[in-house]
């Protein structure tokens, strides 16, 4: 590429970085017929049905299917609970055991919460994360640049990063079985949880299932439906015996990072396209003044070189 193509392309880079951005996805905003699920930490016994299923419906699209790693231990053995886990670019889902004094160890499944207005699409500057209409929140590959700041944007610590490829390097979630769902199947975690702890639903019907099970057993659960208001809510909504922050659940606050980030978003566009045009004037004229001190010093070699013939001719004629 000519240094002239360059800066077009770098001023069409300014043009298009500083146009107005959209950091609120539209189809995020208060959706009440969005899809959802509720784990009901209650019922939940930590037996990893879900783990297995996650990981059979999505075998086909994980990097490197034929060199899937199959864990090192199976799925029903609960031995695995005793460290506690997260999410990784081949893993979508996972349950972890919280042990308490005086009760019951109580378990919470952990997988992306499809938030009502997701921070990871309002900090992906390519639009390629997104919040459906229908609920989930889904990634375009083809767009990402892996620039990683959903990662760092998402409040509840869930895109991962596939490290082991350097060539091609991409985001990996849940994604809550967005195909499955299409067809009119129920996501993979929720079809084959046996004690029922998974419900999916409509948003606004999950939620009242949730206020109707606190109001009938007050002394079974606290009086907190996590996800109806965090980060301005979401997808995936949560019923538990103890308060949420003891299941490793962050307090967000209810503000959507959309939001908090907007401003900053709406000008780093337009701070990098000024910074890719400012890289490639320095390139074009870096370039062209080191041409032009060539062509310089290649007239000084010449115009010596004749001086010289003409002071040595001078000479001869005075003798």
């Amino acid at each position: 590429m000519n240094r002239r193509k360059f800066l077009s392309l770098a001023s069409a880079g300014v043009v298009a970085a500083t146009a107005p951005v959209n950091c609120r996805p539209a189809a995020a905003a208060g959706n009440p017929e969005a899809a959802g699920v509720l784990h009901d930490s209650t019922l939940c016994i930590g037996c990893r049905s879900c783990e297995a299923a996650c990981q059979s419906v999505n075998a086909a699209i994980l990097p490197k299917p034929e060199n899937y790693r199959i864990p090192e231990k199976p799925f029903y053995d609960r031995s695995v609970l005793a460290t506690m886990r997260r999410t990784d670019f081949q893993r979508f889902t996972v349950v972890n055991r919280y042990d308490m004094e005086g009760r019951r160890p109580v378990h919470r499944k952990f997988q992306c919460n499809h938030c009502m207005e997701p921070a990871c699409a309002s900090a992906c500057f390519v639009k390629a994360l997104f919040k459906t209409a229908e609920g989930p929140v889904l990634y375009r590959p083809e767009l990402c640049v892996g620039c990683r700041y959903c990662m760092v944007a998402c409040p509840f610590f869930v895109p991962a990063y596939d490290y082991d490829n350097a060539l091609n390097p991409l985001i990996y979630k849940c994604t809550m079985c967005a195909p499955r769902l299409a067809s009119g199947e129920l996501p993979g975690c929720v079809s084959q949880c046996p004690e029922k702890a998974l419900i999916f639903g409509k948003r606004s019907e999950l939620l009242k299932i949730a206020r109707e099970r606190i109001a009938e057993s007050p002394e079974k659960y606290v009086d907190h439906i996590y996800g109806e208001h965090e980060a301005g809510g979401t997808s995936w909504l949560y019923l538990s015996p103890v308060p949420h922050k003891f299941l490793d659940q962050p307090e967000v606050g209810n503000e959507p990072a959309s939001r908090l980030t907007s401003g900053i978003l709406e000008s780093a566009g337009a701070a990098a396209g000024i910074l890719s045009f400012l890289l490639g004037a320095v390139c074009f004229f870096g370039g062209r003044r080191k041409s032009g001190a060539a062509e310089i010093d290649g007239a000084r070699a010449s115009d010596g070189g004749t001086h010289k013939e003409v002071s040595q001719g001078d000479k001869e004629d005075g003798q």
